[in-house]
């Protein structure tokens, strides 16, 4: 077994690295694309800045509302004020994001079904 395992590495290496470019290609394509198309359509870019705003001043929101307690357990496991504060925060926008969509998708249904 030990005699494969140059054999093993030799073929596993050249894979690592071929996914590993190819990463970096699809991280490149994510990024750049956007953002190519943000600068080739401005006006949807003010469309795009209006919902990262909205979602800042509902962390804002979040974050008002979060409490910093933390508990014993907590503690021990390293947990400060500070990080169970955001962790709230977290929480609280999951929860008001999710119940918001929800609220919308019902509101669609119910409109499509009313117009027919």
């Amino acid at each position: 077994m030990e005699e494969n395992t140059g054999l093993l590495y030799s073929l596993i290496s050249p894979g690592l690295i071929v996914c590993y470019i190819c990463m970096g290609l699809a991280l490149v394509a994510s990024v750049g694309m956007p953002l190519i198309h943000a600068v080739s359509n401005p006006k949807e870019l003010v469309k795009s800045l209006i919902g990262v705003v909205g979602l800042v001043v509902l962390f804002g929101l979040s974050y008002s509302l979060s409490g910093s307690e933390v508990s014993v357990k907590a503690a021990a496991l390293g947990t400060t004020a500070a990080s169970s504060k955001m962790i709230g925060a977290g929480l609280i926008l999951f929860y008001i994001v999710l119940l918001t969509s929800a609220v919308l998708a019902i509101y669609s249904l119910i409109k499509d079904i009313i117009t027919g």
